[in-house]
């Protein structure tokens, strides 16, 4: 009987599909336990080397096998466009307190509050009046931003949303808007344009609390501007509007105690106070002279 022929391994991988070749460092096979060698009692403990399972490296000799040999950015590259840069926590922290929602009417704005920071004292909580939560608000001109900048256009966008979205914050019930006109400078003065969006963006609920719209120290200007306007407003809100010519007078019509009066009003009523007394003590003396001269 013929005992046919058992092939050898050799034969048999031989005649397998070529695989993959390992990419393995240079070893040093040696009897000795040196650092690098490989003894055969270590290759028995571990099993046989399934090569199927094992990742080897593919043909693209550009790739790369672990994290470290990535290339790392240089701190000078210029990101890609249209890519979005991480933020740091700090960043984070800075770019939500710069931008903050306000609800007006069914809407949420964004305000850019670093743009608006050095004019947000133009609005101001003054306490309340009579009885119940009936606010007052300041509204200070002096604090408007000057017209001649670059970006007027812009800061006078991010201040209507802020003076409107707190207004509705503000106010609970019927209130009332003390004006300060003084101390402003024309280039400094709010557009009619500016102040009738203000008036008609305004929830319906406050149009209609508005009591009172009180003007401290009224110029010509804003008088005559007033005058010209008055037929197009309606006379309801003609009605509400009064004249003050001093703090003087402020103070007889409502509580100045948590009422904010900027120092550039002050000085400004003060100047005018002494301008009026000047002017009434001159007309005495000269009232005086005249009597005496008949006598």
């Amino acid at each position: 009987m013929k005992i046919s022929q058992v092939p050898s391994p050799v034969e048999i991988n031989s005649s397998k599909k070529a695989k993959k070749k390992l990419m393995a460092p240079n070893l040093s096979l040696t009897l000795d336990r040196s650092d690098g060698s490989i003894l055969s009692e270590d290759l028995d403990e571990s099993g046989d080397l399934d090569l199927d399972d094992l990742d080897t490296p593919s043909d693209n000799s550009n790739e790369f096998e672990w994290e470290d040999d990535l290339p790392k950015p240089k701190s000078t590259e210029v990101l890609p466009k249209g890519s979005i840069p991480e933020y740091t926590a700090a960043e984070e922290k800075e770019e939500s307190r710069r931008w903050r929602m306000f609800r007006i009417g069914d809407q949420d704005h964004r305000v850019d509050m670093s743009a608006i920071e050095p004019y947000k004292k133009v609005i101001s909580h003054g306490g309340y009046y009579g009885d119940g939560l009936n606010a007052i608000i300041v509204f200070a001109v002096c604090f408007m931003p000057d017209s001649s900048q670059p970006n007027y256009r812009y800061l006078m966008d991010n201040l209507f949303k802020y003076v409107i979205g707190t207004l509705e914050m503000l106010v609970a019930e019927n209130y009332m808007i003390v004006y300060l006109n003084g101390a402003t400078t024309r280039r400094k003065m709010p557009s009619l344009g500016w102040l009738r969006k203000c008036y008609q963006q305004i929830d319906r609920r406050l149009r209609k609390n508005l009591k009172s719209l009180i003007i401290v120290h009224p110029s010509w200007f804003i008088r005559t501007l007033l005058a010209i306007t008055k037929p197009f407003i309606s006379s309801k809100f003609s009605q509400k509007i009064k004249y003050v010519f001093s703090l003087v007078e402020l103070a007889e019509l409502i509580p100045m105690e948590y009422v904010v009066i900027p120092e550039c009003i002050k000085e400004y009523d003060d100047a005018k106070s002494k301008k009026k007394h000047t002017r009434v003590d001159k007309e005495l003396n000269k009232k005086t002279e005249d009597q005496t001269n008949e006598q």
